[in-house]
């Protein structure tokens, strides 16, 4: 098993995947009985916020930043074994925050869960390059396109400034033919490559209907990319069902309360019943 637990998912342009490969490698890693905490430490642009059920005066990372709370008071039970930790949507909640405070919360994630999950917003700020230095890897989130290319080499030029370290590149929504093979990417901006997710209409399926698409299309093209990849990077031998059988219940029954609502010991709630419109933007097509 890799000996690196927290992981920062990072891309440099949104709306590549890098909240659906965030969601989907935690709850594939559940499946396989690991204890997993997803964090969005997107301050500024929250995307988990709607895989939970947050009222106006729920606790958030927000709260934790700003020294009004503990990490577990913003710690919400999506299903059995995995958890996310949302960021606030208030934007004057933003402007009280000190993201210096992520480094505490993210050691206290590392002691409690198996695998830590950074969902790192886009772009060059503070609290966008901080993740990079905190997590034992980054994971670069990457389409085929130029451009995404293009603002992945950024990312990782910002991880090698923040002093963390890359642990590979994912390509998503690829193609068998495209113009330039995905190894041919990966050794252009001097990376392993992880895996390719293949482009697949179940994912964007999934986003709106809230549930990570390894428990929604469990056989499809995506979903067994995902659960290849996550053993990828840990290690972890996660199930992936036999093509086109459809007969992997055990997978299906273990995930069941995914695609519902789980409440926790102390009543927080995560229901997948409606993703925010924040998500469905980030993880759509521009």
């Amino acid at each position: 098993m890799s000996h690196e637990t927290v992981y920062a998912i990072a891309s440099g342009k949104g709306g590549v995947g890098k909240t659906t490969t965030t969601v989907n490698l935690g709850t594939a890693l559940a499946e396989a009985g690991e204890r997993v905490a997803i964090v969005d430490t997107d301050l500024g642009m929250a995307n988990l916020a709607g895989f939970v059920s947050l009222t106006p005066d729920s606790t958030t990372l927000h709260d934790v930043l700003a020294g009004d709370a503990s990490i577990d008071d913003a710690t919400y039970r999506l299903a059995d074994n995995i958890v996310a930790v949302p960021s606030g949507t208030n934007l004057d909640e933003y402007a009280e925050t000190s993201p210096e405070g992520l480094r505490d919360a993210v050691e206290e994630l590392r002691s409690q869960f198996d695998y830590v999950f950074l969902d790192v917003g886009a772009g060059i700020s503070h609290e966008t390059v901080l993740p990079l230095g905190l997590a034992d890897a980054v994971i670069l989130v990457s389409t085929p396109e130029p451009a995404a290319v293009h603002d992945t080499k950024k990312t990782i030029e910002l991880t090698d400034r923040s002093g963390g370290s890359v642990a590979g590149l994912v390509l998503t929504r690829t193609h068998p033919d495209g113009d330039i093979s995905h190894d041919d990417i990966a050794d252009r901006l001097e990376v392993p490559l992880l895996g390719t997710i293949p482009e697949d209409p179940a994912a964007r399926d999934s986003v709106y209907a809230g549930t990570p698409l390894v428990v929604f299309e469990p056989e499809g093209p995506a979903a067994i990319a995902y659960r290849r990849l996550a053993t990828t990077v840990t290690g972890v031998e996660v199930p992936v069902p036999a093509d086109g059988d459809g007969d992997d219940e055990t997978d299906t029954e273990s995930t069941a309360t995914v695609a519902g609502a789980a409440s926790d010991d102390d009543g927080r709630e995560a229901a997948h019943d409606d993703v925010s419109s924040a998500i469905t933007e980030a993880e759509s097509d521009p």
